[in-house]
């Protein structure tokens, strides 16, 4: 459709943007968005749980993406084996400028994790000045631009000053989540068991409602501030 709007979720991890806002891109695919999740490390490779079945992980993880509307793209980065410098951002720059996206959402970057502080300044220049490192005069960046967390585990200093209800859609955000876990653990999802990354992401959601008076929310934080009609 050519009238249909896109919004971009960037991860360094093939989980990221699924434990950060699942819910924000379930309702996105609700109301008719093109979502996409471009996932910054495509090689597994050099992770212990899935050495050896790097390819068959990765196109799991695109499938049960797809079937909660989500497109994956993967750049093909290692974890702990990729930087900030030009070879990369124009990499980044490449795959925004080709998926167009009308609202992005990015990792924050100050984090415990490396991959995770190099994937959000990947993510700022590309999003911000993509046509700058690809010399492409072509190049419109996204008209809003929101950072989102990934757990007190990791995140530094994150001060959310935009709250989305994402109730509606939890149970589907929970076993989105739980069915990443299991690929990982190369287990068969099983619904009624819980773990850490679930556990963490619904006490973080209940955590973010308390703040806005719901009953489970997502919250990010907005580098250009914007007007909003509170009457």
């Amino acid at each position: 459709m050519a009238d249909q709007k896109t919004l971009l979720a960037i991860g360094a991890h093939f989980d990221d943007c699924v434990y950060g806002v699942p819910g924000i891109m379930l309702q996105a695919v609700a109301k008719n968005y093109r979502v996409v999740q471009l996932i910054l490390i495509g090689d597994y490779s050099n992770w212990p749980p899935t050495k050896g079945r790097e390819t068959e992980f990765r196109k799991s993880v695109s499938k049960i993406a797809s079937e909660y509307g989500v497109e994956t793209r993967y750049l093909d980065f290692a974890s702990h084996q990729y930087d900030t410098n030009a070879e990369t951002k124009q990499k980044v720059a490449a795959a925004v400028y080709e998926i167009k996206p009308d609202i992005a959402l990015q990792l924050w970057e100050y984090d415990h994790h490396h991959d995770h502080t190099v994937a959000s300044q990947l993510s700022k220049i590309a999003l911000n000045h993509g046509g700058r490192v690809l010399n492409e005069d072509r190049f419109r960046g996204p008209r809003t631009i929101y950072h989102y967390d990934n757990g007190p585990g990791h995140t530094i200093g994150f001060e959310p000053d935009t709250f989305v209800d994402v109730t509606e859609y939890w149970q589907k955000s929970m076993e989105w989540l739980g069915r990443y876990m299991a690929l990982q653990r190369n287990i068969k999802y099983d619904p009624s068991q819980t773990n850490g990354a679930l556990q963490g992401k619904e006490t973080l959601a209940r955590y973010r409602g308390q703040t806005c008076r719901v009953k489970y929310a997502e919250a990010l934080w907005a580098p250009r501030k914007q007007p909003v009609n509170i009457l």
